[in-house]
């Protein structure tokens, strides 16, 4: 399982970026993807999650209104819609992978230990 993200950078507070995982060696349908994000000194936190064979997603309840998480399995890459961003939001944006569980399962999404392959993650700096 190979993870890449991209789409970081610089943007203004109120602006927007969409950061993209393109996966290799997986396929989407089987394979859920999380969003997790660590700033300096802070513990990584989780974002959300997506099964893209079925489309059901989830957020951390602090993310909920701002962030989206799609999918675009042809492509296979998973993509994190980001409005509105604060300069709190500055943070590196990792994607993760596990085999999709069940339902009930995946709603577990929000710890580390639940995903079992990582990106290395890009930078979102939020700034004036």
């Amino acid at each position: 399982v190979q993870l890449v993200e991209s789409g970081g950078g610089l943007v203004q507070p109120g602006g927007s970026l969409r950061l993209s995982c393109a996966a290799s060696g997986i396929t989407l349908d089987d394979y859920a993807i999380g969003w997790f994000r660590q700033a300096p000194g802070k513990e990584r936190e989780g974002v959300g999650c997506i099964s893209p064979g079925d489309g059901i997603t989830f957020y951390a309840d602090s993310m909920k209104g701002r962030f989206t998480i799609s999918s675009d399995n042809a492509k296979n890459t998973v993509y994190l819609q980001m409005n509105s961003l604060k300069f709190e939001d500055s943070a590196v944006y990792s994607c993760a992978a596990v085999r999709t569980p069940p339902v009930h399962i995946l709603r577990r999404w929000n710890r580390i230990t639940f995903w079992n392959a990582w990106g290395q993650g890009t930078q979102v700096t939020v700034s004036s």
